[in-house]
């Protein structure tokens, strides 16, 4: 697909880093000459140096005709003249990022009246993948499913858990009875597929998925279940604090949220009434102490600086939080701290980038499914697919143990009729499924992308 992207921040640059690989046409339009020569340098992509809010520079980069644009400047106003003046032009399909709380609120008049397709709002999304980890602390990470009743969750192996040291296989039919699922692990940055005779490590990250309270049923079986967390402290007052303590409240959590600007003090008051907010630094040891930290459950670090998250959130994993949340944007940095023990790193522009991919992702033409959720999981090593199948499929009524998938495909879930089933190799999948599918470092499109080529070469000359 033709795709076009205005802006080549934290956000822009990811997805054009993505789309490029996944082989879409992409055209990134700046005002900086060092952010294009960035793009220029290391991506497949065309570089256009204007102002993407330009009619003239919108035709120049195709926009009349193109599949896609996405507008990810920090300026949510430009971000909206973009997508309105795109769709004029003639793009079929339009993407804002748009941070400001009031724009957000009113998408289905920015649809109707000005032709923008998707407004997505970076800080609420964050927010509300921080309030899911808060509610299970025994996650590292979270993904939903089918509408909220499945669940893929990341969480790392321990010495003293009991399957530790065992092939899966061999697992007590109390755990094999539950509707839960080993998918995928991370052995020190190398991904494994599971199956039978696959033996888990300590020190492993492992992903998990299932109905919510078979996973809850897991956790207590190892002794690793914890309820939902009480007392949150947040430090840093940006958007995504904002969002994030309304969230919280509204699930009846006390939350107190330190913020250095007096000003941002005062509007988050007004805002948050059942919240304490103070007006302090935040990365200053002894306030932490003063403000009962260690009598916290929950701890997050929401600064603008990622060095000062960090050092926080292992200070509070010192003073035995039970649940630390981290945000930060380099990769670099989560793999340090992950080998602290520091597992729940969010990052927005990754949340971000996801979000967008799954939409140009099931814009594709794909055969007989369509796509409903897409996650990348274990560092983008692997993603978690989830499809419908509404039409028919080469791949369909076929015992999954008689079907040539590709090496290491996984058919995580199957929903037939509401009905969840971890599958086996009896399994069939049939049309009005919902499939969700574990793909190591592979683009599935359709359900045909997870069969040899060879098959399908064979059933073509059939």
């Amino acid at each position: 697909m033709d795709i076009i992207i205005v802006g080549t921040g934290k956000v822009g640059y990811t997805l054009a880093e993505h789309l490029s690989r996944e082989e879409h046409d992409v055209t990134v339009i700046d005002t900086s000459d060092e952010a294009l020569r960035r793009a220029n340098d290391a991506l497949d992509v065309m570089c256009i140096d204007g102002n993407g809010a330009s009619i003239e520079v919108l035709r120049e980069a195709g926009a009349d005709h193109t599949d896609i644009l996405i507008a990810a400047t920090g300026l949510d106003e430009v971000n909206i003249v973009c997508c309105l003046t795109a769709k004029r032009l003639g793009a079929k399909y339009t993407i804002a990022r748009v941070r400001n709380q009031e724009y957000a609120s009113d998408f289905e008049s920015f649809r109707t009246l000005l032709g923008i397709d998707l407004l997505i709002n970076p800080e609420k999304s964050t927010a509300v993948e921080i309030s899911r980890l808060l509610r299970f602390p025994s996650a590292a990470k979270i993904e939903p499913f089918y509408r909220g009743r499945l669940e893929l969750m990341e969480f790392r192996a321990r010495e003293e858990d009991f399957f530790v040291g065992k092939p899966l296989s061999l697992l007590s039919d109390q755990v094999k009875s539950l509707p839960i699922l080993f998918c995928a692990a991370d052995r020190k940055g190398e991904l494994i597929i599971p199956n039978g005779t696959f033996v888990p490590r300590a020190g492993d990250r492992l992903y998990l998925i299932g109905a919510p309270l078979g996973i809850h049923e897991f956790f207590k079986r190892i002794g690793r279940y914890a309820p939902q967390v009480k007392r949150v402290l947040i430090v840093g007052g940006g958007r995504i604090a904002g969002y994030l303590a309304a969230i919280l409240s509204r699930m009846n959590m006390q939350v107190k949220l330190i913020e250095r600007s007096e000003a941002r003090c005062r509007q988050l008051s007004e805002r948050l009434p059942h919240c304490l907010v103070i007006c302090g630094d935040g990365t200053d040891q002894e306030l932490l102490d003063e403000e009962g930290m260690s009598d916290c459950d929950g701890f997050v670090a929401l600064t603008d600086r990622d060095e000062d998250n960090l050092l926080i959130s292992l200070y509070a994993m010192q003073r035995q939080v039970l649940k630390v949340v981290a945000k930060c944007g380099r990769q670099n940095y989560t793999n340090i701290v992950r080998d602290l023990g520091l597992d729940s790193v969010i990052s927005p522009k990754t949340i971000t980038a996801s979000r967008i991919l799954q939409v140009v992702r099931g814009m594709t033409d794909s055969e007989g499914a369509v796509m409903n959720a897409l996650y990348q999981i274990a560092d983008g090593a692997a993603e978690a697919v989830e499809f419908t199948i509404s039409a028919p499929a080469r791949c369909l009524n076929i015992p999954l143990r008689d079907l040539p998938l590709k090496r290491d495909i996984l058919v995580a879930m199957i929903v037939h009729e509401g009905k969840t089933i971890v599958p086996e190799g009896s399994s069939v999948i049939r049309q009005g499924d919902t499939v969700i599918l574990i793909s190591p470092a592979q683009r599935i499109q359709d359900l045909s992308d997870i069969l040899e080529p060879s098959s399908l070469d064979r059933e073509g000359e059939r």
